[in-house]
């Protein structure tokens, strides 16, 4: 089995792909926070974003992180 560590990128032959446009609710928190996520329990930070995927699974995003990665609807 391989493993693979966040210190090195694998050489291997990647694609590129974009993340299909699905959209998913979510709310910014201003206080600490933990959710119960399919992976276990996470905390949350005050400004991180709880999100609501599409099957009702809940997990937190931190501000920097979702700004990048999401534009608000409407």
């Amino acid at each position: 089995m391989r493993t693979f560590t966040s210190d090195q990128i694998p050489e291997l032959d990647f694609s590129k792909a974009i993340k299909k446009p699905i959209p998913v609710s979510c709310a910014q928190v201003m206080e600490p926070f933990q959710v119960e996520t399919m992976e276990g329990l996470m905390q949350g930070k005050s400004g991180d974003w709880l999100m609501v995927g599409i099957n009702g699974e809940m997990y937190p995003i931190d501000d920097e992180i979702f700004r990048k990665t999401y534009e608000l609807l409407g």
